[in-house]
């Protein structure tokens, strides 16, 4: 396997200022937190998550209930950020609502 660069400071505040709704935890994982009408919208936007990450093969933790949904991710492999994690915000926010 190849090595990961890990995002440095620069590089996460710039994803950070791009992607206003995510923030880091204070683990540095990457957390995005929506609140939405109902479980099965909450479901549903998660399922949507779910086929990016397959197809990224990048799996978020995800934190379900009644209209609400929490993800959250980080290179576990890296033991930080990298630029898969960048490519995985960039993607979820193209399909999630506001």
């Amino acid at each position: 396997m190849k090595h990961l660069q890990k995002l440095t400071v620069d590089e996460v505040a710039t994803l950070l200022a791009a992607h206003r709704a995510w923030s880091l935890d204070a683990e540095g994982h990457l957390t995005r937190a929506w609140a939405l009408p109902d479980f099965a919208v909450a479901l549903a936007l998660a399922n949507r998550i779910g086929a990016v990450a397959d197809a990224q093969d990048h799996h978020p933790d995800l934190a379900l209930g009644w209209g609400r949904l929490r993800a959250t991710v980080w290179s576990h492999d890296a033991g930080g950020l990298t630029a898969r994690d960048v490519r995985f915000v960039v993607a979820v926010d193209a399909l999630s609502p506001s």
